[in-house]
């Protein structure tokens, strides 16, 4: 039997919520619709890229920039193509199998999905205030 999808790409979907909600802890202000926002360009930008097309161009509020930015981030180091630095600016070793881009594209959509469900249960920040439980 497969293994369930969280479990297979858990740390993978952390990775990502964690870049979002770095933003989120520097931004308190910020809404699920600008998380919602980031992690959909990102689906875009990475389906243009499986596609073989030019990324389409974003316009996006401030913070759903940043959002996206710091999701990027976490998208490229698990596909392999960054590293994460510490404090000191140098590379951290960590053991992992790089990803897809095609499971990439998948893990945002699991995370948009989580994003529209807790949005409708708990308002405007619903899924922030979740997930902000659950990371470091």
């Amino acid at each position: 039997m497969a293994e369930p999808f969280e479990e297979k790409y858990e740390d993978v979907l952390q990775n990502i919520e964690f870049g979002i909600v770095q933003i989120y802890r520097a931004h308190p202000e910020m809404t699920d619709a600008e998380a919602l926002n980031a992690v959909e360009a990102a689906i875009r930008f990475y389906q243009a890229e499986a596609n073989k097309r030019n990324p389409p161009p974003l316009r996006l509020s401030p913070l759903a920039q940043e959002a996206f930015n710091s999701a990027k981030a976490m998208c490229e180091w698990r596909m392999g193509r960054t590293h994460m630095l510490d404090e000191k600016n140098q590379p951290v070793d960590v053991e992992m199998t790089p990803r897809t881009v095609d499971e990439i594209v998948v893990c945002l959509k699991r995370i948009r999905r989580s994003i529209e469900f807790w949005n409708k249960r708990g308002g405007r920040q619903g899924y922030l205030n979740y997930v902000i439980e659950f990371l470091p």
